[in-house]
């Protein structure tokens, strides 16, 4: 049986899922799971290859900008490539002695990979975004609390830039799509239309609302008085990590995985590292973030054998056991409610407290019934169309409303030649 998964190129993440491999292997004699690494843009465009050809896997993960790929993916005949994961556990408890961890998802993922009322895919990994902050250089600058809102946050950097031996800057963050994503959804707004592509097909885009202007005239407000020191380059992850771990900021906005590098490279600096939840705009009522991530899609029209040892070890690897040590090796977020309960009747959290702060943002926004994250074609390239425009804001002081409503013509565009290349109705 043929497994397609994500190679997140982290250290020792493959090797991880070849163990896993072989452990089920070893409670299934009867199976051979055959594991191949591909990057998470290459995988999507080898299934759609190996889909025309009749070779599909019978697995394959997908990032989650590549969700609406899975969904408008078909073979030769012109049918789905994939099945709905939920209708073909069929109200399963157990599968192959495999216990079912459908109904365990934490909610924010269940809805990230719901489609048309069906949880059609099954999350492995999950990330979010959120404020990465040095306490003790906060306490120096005389901010107790840290901040949560846009505007506290801009108040606690002015802060931390003028206190005695304060840093040349106070925050930094990735010129990245994600951020984008999150800032436009914590006041509720939406990048595309018919939902942000979750009620039907996402057929226009638009990046000149009031929420993406919001957050684009607070980020370049932040850059223009000396306080978001931006490194030039997009989505320049380690440039960023580097400024934040040397001391250089006080704050730093990032995804999940970060956690546990930063944390230790806090420790070896010797400040005091906390993670809290993505701020929001306070002039707008709270309304969630996003989840990134992968998620694990079936091959649909296999036979009865093969389906059920594919559902099998997904829930496998879903297990409380599994989830738990993902979220160990590589500080992604727990992706059952079992699996962070293990971890917290297992002291992991009251030793490091840091990684509480992903889940807890999730659970948050499930509370205010945020929306799920946009499902838009081309969505991954999409997002560097947003981060070019910013760049041209931040370093040629392109007007924004002009240089974003550029950036919606060309992203238009790119949805434009997605439909049409998928031309048939999920």
């Amino acid at each position: 049986m043929d497994a397609w998964l994500a190679d997140l190129a982290f250290p020792r993440y493959m090797d991880e899922l070849f163990r896993l491999g072989r452990r089920f292997e070893e409670a299934h004699p009867e199976y051979e799971i055959r594991i191949r690494g591909l990057g998470f843009r290459d995988g999507a465009a080898a299934v759609a290859r190996a889909a025309l050809e009749g070779s599909q896997p019978a697995i394959a993960e997908y990032y989650y900008t590549e969700m609406p790929n899975a969904l408008d993916a078909v073979d030769s005949a012109g049918q789905p490539v994939f099945t709905s994961v939920e209708n073909a556990v069929g109200g399963r408890t157990h599968i192959l002695g495999e216990p079912v961890v459908l109904n365990d998802i934490v909610p924010a993922l269940r809805s990230q990979y719901t489609w048309q009322g069906e949880l059609v895919s099954l999350p492995t990994v999950a990330t979010t975004f959120q404020l990465f902050t040095n306490v003790t250089m906060l306490r120096a600058a005389g901010v107790r609390d840290i901040p949560q809102t846009w505007q506290d946050l801009r108040e606690a950097s002015e802060r931390v830039v003028k206190s005695p031996g304060g840093p040349p800057y106070a925050i930094t963050w990735a010129n990245n799509g994600i951020p984008f994503q999150h800032a436009v959804a914590v006041q509720g707004g939406a990048l595309a239309d018919h939902g942000n592509g979750r009620d039907g097909r996402a057929e226009t885009v638009d990046f000149t609302t009031k929420e993406m202007m919001a957050w684009v005239s607070w980020w370049r407000g932040l850059h223009e008085d000396g306080l978001y020191r931006y490194t030039g380059e997009l989505g320049d992850w380690f440039g960023t990590f580097e400024l934040f771990v040397d001391q250089q900021v006080a704050f730093r906005l990032s995804s999940t995985n970060d956690i546990g590098a930063a944390a230790q490279d806090a420790a070896n600096a010797g400040f005091e590292f906390a993670v809290s939840r993505f701020p929001f705009n306070a002039e707008v009522p709270y309304r969630g973030s996003v989840v990134a991530g992968t998620s694990l899609w079936l091959a649909d029209g296999l036979d009865e054998a093969t389906r059920d040892g594919a559902l099998a070890f997904m829930q496998f690897l879903g297990n409380p056991r599994n989830a738990a040590q993902y979220h160990k090796e590589h500080s992604f977020i727990p992706i059952t409610k079992s699996a962070f309960t293990r971890l917290e009747r297992e002291g992991w959290f009251a030793e490091h407290p840091y990684h509480r702060g992903p889940s807890d943002q999730l659970d948050l926004a499930a509370g205010v019934s945020s929306a799920p994250g946009a499902l838009i074609g081309d969505f991954f390239e999409i997002q560097v169309v947003l981060t070019r425009a910013m760049h041209d804001v931040l370093v040629r002081g392109a007007d924004q409303r002009e240089r974003f409503a550029q950036a919606t013509t060309e992203a238009q565009e790119m949805l434009d030649r997605y439909l049409a290349e998928h031309p048939l109705p999920r």
